[in-house]
């Protein structure tokens, strides 16, 4: 089977061979990542009065009921419904589309040594995406190319499949200059690989998430001017082998009413035909 596109005037054929997944597999008896204290996703049979979902225990089958929170338990996606009380369901924002995406490897800036800034006072070693260097990296990108971004910080490890993320080690987060840098460029999906595009410890403003959103501060409410089609990935995993580029994205989704839930995305490498061909 052969798939091509038309991204920005180019004509891509898609690589639907080489599909790689950029979601953490959640192990729900070995290492989790996890997030804010959250407690581990867990797994246990089904226990009924007269079954057990368990073939070890002499059950017919195995069925397990399963136990997570999805904005801190592994790679999940998000929408404008996180942060106020009208209902915005996964369901109705991720349809079956394809988005072109684009990948860039980003270095982390300490607070220190940045001008750049965040909605609450930053500390010395709070650890920054920065809109300096997103610019960088998606110069002369036209704007089609960048429907969807997705963000992979260095160092780039596999300890990030299963780290635990505390007031011991916070995650990066991104400056408020580059969630304004990304509204201004057209980004409607943004996919990162760490657990919260805030810092961790915000004094609850969740400023990122509401710039983004464009709800304002402590707002709990929708308007016609809220960013409700867009999603934030976050805790994806994107290894070390994937080259910075452009892809082809689908982001597949559990059909949840909820504000949240886990996911899997899953980018097909492009190729740029010749005209004609």
């Amino acid at each position: 089977m052969e798939m091509r596109v038309v991204i920005a005037g180019g004509d891509y054929r898609v690589r639907l061979d080489a599909a790689r997944s950029l979601a953490i597999p959640l192990d729900f008896a070995g290492p989790q990542p996890s997030f804010f204290g959250a407690p581990r996703a867990s797994a246990a049979p089904l226990r009924l009065p007269d079954f057990v979902g368990s073939t070890d225990e002499g059950g017919s089958c195995n069925v397990a009921e399963l136990r997570l929170i999805p904005h801190c338990n592994g790679t999940h996606i998000e929408t404008v419904g996180h942060i106020v009380n009208d209902p915005v369901p996964l369901a109705h924002v991720v349809g079956a589309s394809l988005y072109p995406a684009r990948l860039v490897t980003i270095s982390p800036r300490l607070a220190r040594d940045s001008a750049e800034g965040y909605g609450p006072t930053l500390d010395a070693g709070d650890r920054l995406v920065t809109r300096s260097a997103l610019e960088v990296a998606l110069h002369a990108v036209p704007r089609e190319e960048s429907q969807a971004l997705i963000v992979r910080t260095l160092p780039n490890d596999a300890s990030k499949a299963g780290r635990v993320y505390d007031d011991t080690d916070p995650p990066p987060f991104l400056s408020t200059e580059a969630i304004g840098y990304l509204i201004d460029v057209g980004v409607e999906h943004l996919l990162v690989d760490f657990p919260s595009i805030d810092r961790m410890r915000d004094q609850g403003t969740l400023s990122n998430h509401r710039l983004f959103w464009n709800v304002p501060p402590w707002s709990r409410t929708l308007s016609g001017k809220t960013g409700s089609r867009k999603t934030v990935t976050e805790m994806i995993l994107v290894p070390d082998g994937i080259p910075d580029g452009l892809y082809l994205l689908d982001i597949a989704v559990p059909a949840f009413l909820s504000d949240a839930a886990p996911c899997r995305p899953v980018i097909y490498p492009l190729v740029r035909l010749a005209p004609g061909g």
